[in-house]
């Protein structure tokens, strides 16, 4: 294998960009994003994409990617993340990934689980069904078929918990069994996980105020206009963040500031522990927060 590729995790407001950004400085790399929606054009405000100031500081990849209706799907990014990796090291630089999208860096490193590709039938049934019932239902239906995987994944996450419903209507089998199978397999590339270290309570003040800081760059506005132009089904709209923003919108829950800001943090702050469950089972080098170089490399 080539040099073990550096790959940065953590949960949501951690500092992941910083670090990768110091990473990349020091170390002459390219950043590959690893964020289900950063790579979207448009949703640009509430997925926290790098600012200009950042970008210029090192190349990036696979942000702005593609449209918003634009199909997606662990496979799909894993060909885009290859391909940069490729690519950057081919110009003799080092590549970077960076994100929350645990699955996805998992499918990276790991490989895929082998499940049946999407089938937009099956995944239309199921938006159809949220709208009518409630995303709950769906979220019940998964516990009763896949009670593992529906204990790792929040109620209102139609995305992920469609995915899991959709491997076992088309395969019998449930998606924690496809993991558990997968488990197996060797590695695509030699990996080291890094994270920045931060106590809980010092991770929901940056939350908090990461929430407040993207409400007042228009993230409001930023949503209203994407449904205006109808993208209000698309996947990233589904996303933590931009669920609840669209909820406000859209009148199906409150606008007023300090609840909407209220509102998303606690979704955001729910999701963090999620990805802190993840990281737990993982080998992640946990590294101080105004690290400057990597020890061993």
């Amino acid at each position: 294998m080539s040099e073990p590729l550096l790959v940065v995790v953590g949960p949501t407001a951690g500092g992941k960009t910083e670090l990768a950004l110091r990473l990349a400085e020091r170390y002459g790399g390219e950043i590959v994003s690893a964020d289900s929606v950063q790579l979207y054009r448009r949703f640009d405000v509430g997925s926290g994409k790098p600012t200009a100031e950042e970008r210029a500081r090192a190349p990036h990849h696979l942000i702005d990617w593609v449209e918003p209706d634009a199909p997606m799907d662990a496979a799909r990014w894993v060909a885009g993340a290859d391909a940069a990796i490729a690519e950057i090291r081919a110009r003799g630089k080092r590549p970077i990934v960076c994100g929350g999208t645990f699955l996805w860096v998992r499918s990276l490193i790991w490989g895929l689980s082998g499940a049946p590709p999407a089938d937009e039938r099956v995944r239309a049934r199921h938006r159809e069904r949220a709208e009518r019932e409630g995303r709950a239902a769906l979220h019940a239906e998964l516990a009763r078929v896949d009670p593992r995987t529906a204990a790792r994944l929040a109620p209102n996450d139609l995305v992920r918990v469609g995915r899991a419903l959709e491997v076992f209507e088309l395969t019998g089998t449930p998606l924690s069994a496809w993991h558990d199978a997968h488990g197996l397999r060797e590695q695509r590339y030699a990996a080291r996980l890094l994270g920045v270290e931060r106590a809980r309570d010092e991770l929901d003040r940056r939350i908090h105020a990461r929430v407040e800081q993207m409400l007042a760059r228009g993230w409001v506005e930023e949503v209203r206009a994407l449904i205006r132009e109808g993208y209000g089904e698309a996947r990233a709209m589904s996303s933590v963040g931009y669920f609840q923003v669209a909820e406000a919108v859209q009148g199906r829950a409150s606008s007023e500031p300090a609840a909407l800001t209220e509102a998303i943090w606690r979704a955001t702050r729910v999701f963090a522990r999620r990805q802190r469950t993840w990281l737990r089972e993982r080998e992640v080098e946990w590294l101080s927060p105004d690290i400057r170089e990597l020890p061993g490399l």
